[in-house]
């Protein structure tokens, strides 16, 4: 699919507006002058905006259905404009120019679409068990291991986490943080967003990073449902890190994502504290899995601590020596060798996988 918006109008206003908007969204507007021009561009354009006497034409000619068209009429929209919309199979009917700023954004999911990497985008959580379990590092290794092939961005839900920004070392760097966000009609546009956040660059990964800043405020569970679409929408990975206890913007992030990664580690009162949050975890995620993470003082295995859980588990995570030091002196959890890396790239695949069996069940 193109950046191209099909456009076929004859009235003035409507197709000054239609015009203007394309413009807005950054989008390639071609005007078909009859049924005859908009079938050459009917299948490959990214959305189809036609006024009254153009969906007529359109129908009458006999174009086949399709996603993405849309008749814009000035004024209240008669029934026969519905009527229209019915029979040619239109998403909508948007009355200008009181609907111009839910077309705009039509069109800005349009142009997102049409520039992704043609994935769709997927979303995970990470959560941990009990305090300290490592579910941020996991999340910014995970989140670093994705970048390597494609937009990423992180996002940092838990507001007394002390900021990711200061994990991967970007604390220092220009960007919004979470109280710098603004999101007024609930859309934000994946591009300006990436080249408004401070980005962490390691190894050919460019990681864009959302971070809380060093306040007890988080986000709003609004703007968290919007930065997530946002990184949906434009194809990317996002990978949320989470609070243990059930804040609503976590739970809007759970509920949104394909997967929930809740981490543990290898130690009976770990494993006591997880088994609440993953009764919680049960009642508002698609899909739970485990990761276990050693050393294992007292010889507590990964497969015991999942089955007490009641999780499959999807990785278990050696001890890595020096881990903690190496990042204290500013290594950015994922670029280094070792079985942090190792889990981060299994858990990448499994939210391919998930992803793909969700879209399949639906």
């Amino acid at each position: 699919m193109d950046r191209r918006c099909l456009i076929v109008a004859d009235d003035p206003d409507v197709l000054d507006a239609l015009l203007r908007l394309a413009a807005a969204a950054d989008m390639d507007a071609l005007r078909a002058a009859d049924a005859v021009d908009a079938r050459r561009a009917w299948a490959g354009a990214a959305v189809v905006l036609l006024d009254r006497a153009g969906a007529v034409r359109c129908h009458d000619a006999g174009l086949p259905r399709r996603d993405g068209v849309v008749i814009a009429v000035a004024g209240e929209p008669a029934a026969a404009d519905w009527r229209t919309a019915v029979v040619l199979g239109a998403d909508r009917v948007v009355q200008l120019p009181q609907g111009e700023a839910g077309l705009a954004g039509l069109l800005d999911d349009a142009r997102e679409r049409a520039g992704a990497t043609g994935r769709p985008g997927r979303v995970l959580a990470v959560v941990g068990g009990c305090g300290g379990a490592g579910a941020s590092v996991l999340a910014t290794a995970v989140a670093v291991t994705a970048a390597r092939s494609g937009d990423a961005l992180l996002v940092d839900c838990d507001p007394l986490g002390g900021g990711l920004d200061l994990l991967v070392g970007i604390e220092q760097e220009q960007g919004l943080r979470w109280p710098d966000l603004a999101v007024g009609d609930g859309r934000i546009r994946a591009a300006a967003l990436h080249a408004a956040l401070p980005t962490a660059g390691a190894r050919g990964a460019a990681l864009s990073v959302l971070s809380c800043a060093r306040a007890a405020h988080g986000p709003e569970p609004a703007a968290v449902t919007a930065v997530l679409d946002s990184g949906r929408r434009a194809g990317g990975t996002v990978v949320c890190d989470l609070p243990r206890y059930p804040t609503d913007a976590a739970l809007a992030a759970i509920g949104a994502a394909e997967l929930t990664v809740l981490v543990v580690p290898s130690t009976l009162r770990g494993s006591a504290a997880a088994a609440r949050v993953a009764e919680l975890l049960a009642e508002h995620a698609r899909v739970v899995e485990l990761v276990v993470r050693g050393p294992a003082p007292g010889g507590l295995t990964p497969d015991e601590i999942a089955g007490s859980l009641g999780l499959p588990l999807l990785a278990a995570m050696r001890s890595e020596r020096d881990l903690t030091a190496a990042l204290e002196r500013g290594r950015t959890p994922g670029t280094g060798r070792g079985p942090l890396t190792g889990a981060a790239g299994v858990v990448c695949a499994r939210l391919s996988a998930t992803g793909r069996d969700l879209r399949a069940a639906s």
